[in-house]
């Protein structure tokens, strides 16, 4: 039966590296809110982009019980930093009859600022279209995220 795995983790820790591990090992359907923002929206989507991504988780949320009903596993990579989007999405899946998994990655802050500034070149020199990440968007996001305790986690990486 197919089922949903939840990537959880900090900017920059590595989920989309693993999602993509993931659905090759599985055959899965990888779904991305940022994926979508950048395609569709660019990065400049002003001080409307956290109701675009409001928008946009809920699309997903929906497409992947679509996807799920269809046999297909569904990977979702968008690290679902607070407790309250943790909680709020095994509910959505259990009033669904969706089996689902979180998979945290974790990474010491040492290999996470190393990470950003990888990111940051590539991003710089026109090798991803991934989100540039300033000083103040990393102190931003690192405070926004909620580490999982360890109970909340079906793996932890």
């Amino acid at each position: 039966m197919a089922k949903v795995i939840m990537t959880c983790g900090r900017i920059c820790s590595g989920k989309s590296t693993y999602a993509q591990k993931l659905k090759n090992e599985l055959g899965g359907v990888i779904l991305s809110i940022d994926e979508l923002m950048l395609d569709i929206l660019g990065g400049e989507t002003g001080d409307k982009h956290d109701e675009y991504v409001r928008r946009t988780e809920k699309y997903l949320y929906k497409k992947s019980v679509e996807i799920v009903s269809s046999g297909t596993d569904v990977i979702l990579d968008w690290g679902f930093w607070k407790k309250s989007d943790r909680d709020f999405a095994r509910e959505f899946y259990r009033e669904h009859g969706i089996s689902c998994e979180f998979h945290y990655i974790g990474v010491d802050d040492d290999e996470w600022k190393r990470r950003i500034q990888k990111r940051n070149a590539e991003v710089q020199n026109g090798r991803s279209d991934a989100y540039l990440i300033d000083e103040g968007l990393a102190v931003k996001f690192e405070s926004l995220f909620e580490v999982p305790d360890r109970s909340e986690m079906d793996i932890w990486i």
